[in-house]
């Protein structure tokens, strides 16, 4: 599969790095010479250029691409290039930082397929978002992460609270959530979670325990 990788930032190279490991083509787009010069080194294909621009895009191959990744700190960048992949109909996935934000999520949400949030675990759900598989496709990026699926049970201090309200760590996201017996979907922010609910969760492995904690009742 061939994949456009829009910054070659933190995340998108790491992300790229991966795809490229799982043998499929990517082409990096950047607009910085010393982060061409390193994806250059790094043996990716790349074009010099802003990924807003449809005629770089156009140079990078975006009208055979399956699916774009727009990495970059510019969320009005990242919304261009998706924008115009869309338009040649490639799966779009947008970075954007400012982090479970309701109103901003919900203002891309519709226009693309998927939303990541780069934040320590960010090239996690950029690739499997790329893949567009679920999270039982998720390799690990690292050995100290770890995917989590957990049932929230009566009792537990997560049950009528948003996902933006949870006291989590920073090393952990909540990636997926569900209702009993439904099938987990990318929840908003403003998810209100209920006992009998389902939560993916990746975090670092030394966090693990105060997830447990923010998701399960206590023992007695």
């Amino acid at each position: 599969m061939k994949y456009v990788i829009v910054g070659y930032g933190r995340v998108g190279s790491r992300t790229a790095r991966i795809l490229a490991e799982e043998g499929n083509d990517v082409v990096i787009v950047d607009n910085d010479d010393d982060r061409v010069e390193r994806a250059e080194n790094d043996g990716f294909e790349t074009i010099l250029g802003s990924g807003d621009d449809e005629n770089v895009l156009m140079d990078a191959g975006i009208e055979t691409a399956d699916a774009i990744g727009a990495f970059t700190p510019d969320l009005n960048v990242n919304f261009a290039a998706c924008m115009v992949a869309t338009h040649h109909d490639c799966r779009t996935v947008l970075r954007i930082d400012e982090d479970y934000r309701e109103d901003i999520y919900e203002k891309y949400a519709e226009d693309v397929d998927e939303i990541i949030y780069p934040e320590r675990l960010g090239a996690a759900g950029a690739k499997t978002a790329l893949l567009g598989g679920d999270f039982n496709v998720v390799a690990d990026l690292a050995a100290n992460l770890q995917l989590t699926v957990i049932e929230i049970g009566e009792g537990s201090p997560a049950v009528g609270k948003r996902i933006s309200e949870l006291e989590f760590p920073e090393a952990a996201r909540i990636y997926a959530h569900g209702r009993e017996r439904e099938s987990l979907t990318i929840p908003l922010p403003g998810t209100e979670l209920a006992a009998g609910d389902e939560v993916a969760v990746v975090t670092e492995i030394e966090a693990v325990d105060d997830v447990r904690a923010a998701l399960l009742p206590a023992e007695t």
